[in-house]
This record gives C-alpha cells, sequence and structure tokens, in this order.
C-alpha cells in the first residue's frame, strides 16, 4: 500500500476541521462547530464540503470554493478563490507575479469575505493569505 500525495497552494481561509481543530470563532468548549442553519457536525451526511458548496451556491457566492486538505479519512478544510495543485512526481511552475496581479485584479478578498459571510464563520486568521497544505490519500 502506497500513499498518494498532492502539494495545494491556494488563496483564501484554512477552516481547520473537526480531526484536529475548526479555526473559526463559532465553536463550542469542546471544539465543535456550533449547528449551522446548513449543516450540523453530529451528523454525517452531507458532509462538510458538500454543504459548504451548497451554501455558497444558494447563496449566490461565485468564485470561492472549500477545498480538502490532510487526507480523505481526517479531512481539514480550506475556503479559497483560486488553488493550484501539484501531484507527487509533477512539479509545477508557478509565476507568482501573476498570481498577485490575478489577485488585486479579481477583488478576492471581497470574495471571500461574502463566502464567510454565507457560511456564518469568522476566521481566526487575521486576513486572507497564501496557504501551502498537503493532501494525501492511501492507494
Amino acid at each position: 500500500m502506497g500513499r498518494a500525495t498532492d502539494a495545494i497552494l491556494a488563496y483564501g481561509y484554512d477552516l481547520g476541521g473537526p480531526d484536529d481543530t475548526w479555526h473559526v470563532q463559532e465553536t463550542n468548549e469542546y471544539g465543535v462547530l456550533n449547528p449551522r442553519a446548513w449543516w450540523n457536525e453530529e451528523q454525517d451526511d452531507p458532509t462538510f464540503l458538500e454543504a459548504a458548496q451548497a451554501r455558497l451556491a444558494e447563496a449566490g457566492v461565485t468564485g470561492v470554493e472549500v477545498r480538502r486538505h490532510c487526507t480523505h479519512t481526517y479531512g481539514e478544510y480550506l475556503l479559497v478563490t483560486t488553488a493550484t495543485v501539484a501531484h507527487r512526481g509533477y512539479p509545477k511552475t508557478l509565476d507568482l507575479d501573476d498570481l498577485t496581479r490575478s489577485q488585486l485584479a479579481a477583488d478576492w478578498d471581497d470574495q471571500l469575505a461574502a463566502a464567510l459571510a454565507a457560511l456564518g464563520l469568522t476566521s481566526t486568521q487575521d486576513a486572507p493569505a497564501w496557504l501551502l497544505a498537503v493532501y494525501a490519500e492511501l492507494d
């Protein structure tokens, strides 16, 4: 059995998740995400990823997505406007100047603020940032 790994470079917020700790203010004393009108952590169906994506679509928020990182079994989540994925063995060349220009031209910070509002979440991050995360999957 092997492990397939991907690197994810994304702009946005690290939301954390139920298997480690949520990185939002709306948690109870046990670190459980307070029930949202659109999702309850105590239920398995739909998953946070599915429910959050549906909530963003329902609210008309575009240009933002929720992405899983860590592993399929122990999911953590990112709320991002853009993500570039590099698969093991296939490095990617990045134009950092283009990424910065795209960020400014597209008002990504405003899009992310709208997404957080639609989800009813307050990030513990001071502001959106470039995040480098890993996603691993057992083969």
